[in-house]
């Protein structure tokens, strides 16, 4: 099948970075392609698989390990043979970004926001919190305060408890009624969330990832491995973003605000992939069990609610 020149564009230049995160990418590739199909990967699967990004043998192995000491990854022998597979606190911290990364419909904002008071912890407690709440899209509003537009609390809960960080903070709910406490916040957020620095940043995506798309609903039949590719490519760009924003209300962000595109044209391409891209996952990737199991239910409602535009 015809090779797609936008997808070697997009792999060169991301071969062409440095340091190439090579960590990162297979968070990715777990997140995306292993966790669904049972969660274990033989490790011969990853070196073939990821390739073509400039990850070579001796790098994917040095990352793996690295994985493995930060209890990212879990390893099994199987014979001469290892697997790898996500550790229950790997999950969870995935879990945590996917739920950001492949949402639906944006529900309506209800004026809410929850804010953490952090003024009794030590500097090495804050700075690791708001790592941590950085994932689920918390911003610092002060250097003891972070805050979130939304009321649900369950990310957080579960984040502070694996910290055991519950009965040192303060978590409190509060409301933007009128329409001049809406005005300053929306100049907060601005400032708290960097949102002129991640608008350029999501717009270079956009400029990257749309001639992808165009070349993808012109190609009549796509290649497995190449959708593979583009499939992890996508996640591991659009997650990176992901780290930096919050998820703010249209209310909070600017005109026109490149974050809402992005997301739509991560749904889109990733709807044309993602077929042949799991076609590519069952025959290439085998498990400690042998054969990969079919994806569970989970895959089938990424991106639900938002049709192709």
């Amino acid at each position: 099948m015809k090779r797609l020149a936008t997808l070697d564009k997009l792999l060169r230049h991301f071969r062409d970075r440095r340091p190439i995160r090579a960590g990162s990418l297979i968070v990715t590739t777990f997140g995306d392609s292993i966790v669904h199909h049972g969660n274990s990967v033989w490790l011969g699967n990853l070196i073939t698989a990821l390739e073509p990004f400039g990850l070579n043998q001796r790098l994917i192995r040095t990352s793996v390990y690295r994985l493995v000491q930060d209890d990212w990854l879990a390893t099994s022998q199987v014979g001469r043979r290892s697997y790898y597979s996500f550790t229950d606190a790997g999950l969870r911290h995935f879990e945590k970004a996917a739920r950001r990364i492949y949402a639906g419909a944006e529900p309506p904002w209800d004026g809410r926001w929850t804010l953490i008071l952090a003024g009794f912890l030590n500097d090495r407690q804050r700075d690791a919190l708001r790592r941590e709440l950085h994932w689920l899209g918390y911003g610092t509003l002060t250097p003891g305060m972070m805050a979130h537009p939304s009321g649900d609390r369950g990310p957080l809960d579960e984040t502070l408890a694996e910290m055991k960080l519950a009965d040192r903070v303060t978590v409190l709910s509060a409301t933007t009624e009128d329409p001049v406490s809406r005005q300053v916040l929306r100049k907060i957020s601005e400032r708290s969330w960097k949102l002129d620095e991640l608008g350029e940043r999501y717009k270079s995506f956009l400029k990257d990832f749309r001639p992808l798309l165009a070349s993808l609903r012109k190609a009549p039949d796509i290649d497995p491995g190449q959708a593979f590719l583009v499939r992890t490519l996508l996640i591991h760009e659009y997650r990176r973003l992901l780290l930096r924003d919050a998820d703010l209300p249209s209310e909070l962000l600017p005109a026109n605000w490149p974050g809402r595109s992005a997301h739509q044209l991560t749904a889109n391409i990733y709807q044309l992939v993602d077929t042949p891209a799991e076609r590519y996952i069952m025959e290439n990737f085998e498990s400690a069990d042998g054969a990969l199991p079919p994806a569970n239910p989970d895959l089938r409602v990424r991106f639900s609610g938002l049709a192709p535009a």
